[in-house]
């Protein structure tokens, strides 16, 4: 019983010994704090506009506790950042926190810059010191890059406009051109908000132009907004739209990325990417595609519902992500009334064995198609008068599917279509060559 009572005692002891180590707060100024991260590098975002909230934590490694008698932004929040310490927000300051050893605080940081009033990203940092209860001063840089840009609602084109802008555009909900209005647009990068979109109902005109999702933050460290699919609505070409003409442009990031009905589009050294819809959906329209890269749709890359529609030096790759269910790189059909479908030098490959479909639903309709030079992973095209030197491609190719470009990287969703110079379809000039 005594050699019992001995045991419990040492035991009650050893946890109250426990208890007051924990407890112990050092101001031996070797006792510092440690963080997660060297610098809290913030994602590049426009001026005036809140940014995501960002996370550290700082960790009290040491053998004693850490107390901070204060925490506070250098630059006393004059520089946009507003910061949360473990619950409390600096407002401009935040004191008496402590830090048990082996335990950690987790510290918040958001931002909104200001105008610079200079064309370009401007670096914007402020530094959040830490005053140890020891007298020593640590601390973390903040830091992110501010873009100035000029932010639409809604703007509706009456008349013929031009637009160049060396600063952004953010659109939040539409442009729309109206019937007889030529809207003309060169070098400008156009940001749009979730649910935006761009109508034509008269002519849109469109030289070295970014058409994109306005997030500029990461989903995840490795995974930037930027390769998301189905941010905004895309761009819509309504019947009374003629003459529409893109050039050295870029659209991802969209539901259907463009939509042509009963119109007419010319597309010249142009990328479409990313898009949770299709790529390209002509209803009716006639459409020119030239050295163009459409890819990674979850509906098809290329649909075409009758019309007349000619694709030339064009990659048309299917590798939409995450789903089996995607559509193909090229589809054509009659529609109501009929289809003359061209294709030369044009690469169409993806993932499944079979990506070029062309249905003819309405015999009495007109059918045309007529494809020569091309690398084409299908097996299912008849009429051997409308194929010319066709290099037919399946899955047992050594060279097939993604391995014609330089880089596909689906963990990360980086995809390089640059034709790689092992593929035959490089050897043969076939596809968007640049």
């Amino acid at each position: 019983m005594i050699r019992r009572l001995f045991f419990f005692v040492l035991t009650i002891g050893a946890l109250l010994t426990a208890c007051t180590d924990d407890d112990t707060f050092s101001t031996n100024r070797g006792n510092v704090l440690s963080f997660s991260v060297d610098t809290l590098k913030m994602d590049t975002l426009f001026s005036t506009v809140p940014s995501s909230t960002y996370t550290f934590w700082v960790r009290n490694n040491s053998s004693d506790g850490i107390r901070i008698q204060t925490a506070r932004l250098e630059r006393g929040g004059q520089s946009g950042f507003r910061v949360n310490v473990d619950g409390t927000y600096l407002d401009p300051v935040g004191t008496n926190f402590e830090v048990r050893k082996g335990d950690s605080l987790r510290v918040f940081v958001e931002v909104t810059t200001q105008k610079n009033g200079i064309d370009g990203p401007q670096l914007v940092e402020d530094n959040l010191l830490f005053t140890l209860e020891s007298g020593v001063v640590q601390k973390m840089n903040l830091r992110t890059w501010s873009w100035d840009a000029e932010k639409i609602g809604s703007l509706r084109i009456e008349r013929d406009t031009m637009i160049e802008s060396s600063n952004p555009i953010i659109v939040y909900d539409s442009i729309v051109v109206d019937s007889g209005a030529v809207l003309r647009m060169t070098n400008t990068v156009l940001y749009f908000h979730a649910g935006a979109q761009m109508v034509v109902r008269g002519s849109l005109q469109a030289n070295g132009c970014l058409f994109r999702g306005d997030r500029l933050d990461h989903m995840f460290s490795y995974l930037p907004y930027d390769r998301v699919s189905g941010q905004w609505k895309g761009i819509q070409f309504r019947k009374s739209s003629l003459s529409n003409l893109l050039e050295n442009c870029e659209i991802r990031n969209t539901q259907n990325a463009i939509v042509c009905d009963s119109t007419e589009l010319s597309m010249n050294n142009c990328v479409i990417h990313n898009c949770k819809g299709y790529g390209v959906e002509g209803i009716n329209s006639d459409i020119t595609i030239d050295y163009c890269q459409i890819t990674n749709c979850l509906s098809d890359c290329l649909l075409a519902v009758g019309g007349n529609v000619t694709v030339n030096h064009s990659t048309l790759a299917q590798f939409y992500p995450f789903i089996g269910n995607r559509g193909v790189a090229i589809h054509f059909n009659t529609g109501k009334y009929g289809i003359t479908f061209s294709c030369q030098n044009t690469l169409a490959t993806g993932y499944d064995a079979d990506v070029v479909l062309g249905e003819h639903k309405d015999t009495t309709l007109v059918c045309k198609y007529y494809f020569e030079n091309c690398l084409l992973r299908t097996d299912s095209i008849s009429k051997p008068e409308s194929l010319k030197d066709i290099i037919w491609e399946t899955p047992k190719d050594s060279v097939e599917g993604k391995k014609h470009f330089r880089t596909i990287d689906e963990e990360k969703l980086f995809y390089d279509f640059t034709i790689d110079s092992i593929s035959p379809a490089f050897k043969r000039q076939i596809g968007r060559i640049i």
